[in-house]
């Protein structure tokens, strides 16, 4: 598989597990990571997505609380590998129930 073959998460219908506490930004945000491979501070990410850093400062804390994310050096996330589980759809929405 090439670079050109590769096709993000948010781009294939997938069934996600339904997460009462989880919204749409939480999804942005896990795709953002996912994609880019990068650890970013919710400052970058809340550039990217189009919303308040505050805003994106509590939903990347609840999703490291659950495990989506890691947390490096102070404020950087990245997705973790249940983040992925979950973007793929092979996770259920039990495990995620916090």
């Amino acid at each position: 598989m090439t670079d050109r073959d590769y096709v993000p998460h948010s781009h294939v219908a997938v069934m996600r597990p339904k997460v009462e506490w989880m919204n749409q930004t939480d999804d942005r945000i896990l795709e953002l990571l996912d994609e880019s491979k990068l650890a970013l501070s919710p400052s970058v990410i809340a550039h990217n997505l189009d919303y308040s850093r505050s805003w994106i400062s509590r939903r990347a804390s609840r999703l490291h609380e659950a495990s989506l994310l890691e947390k490096e050096q102070g404020s950087y996330y990245r997705i973790s590998e249940m983040g992925e589980a979950y973007l793929a759809g092979t996770i259920d929405a039990e495990s995620l129930s916090k």
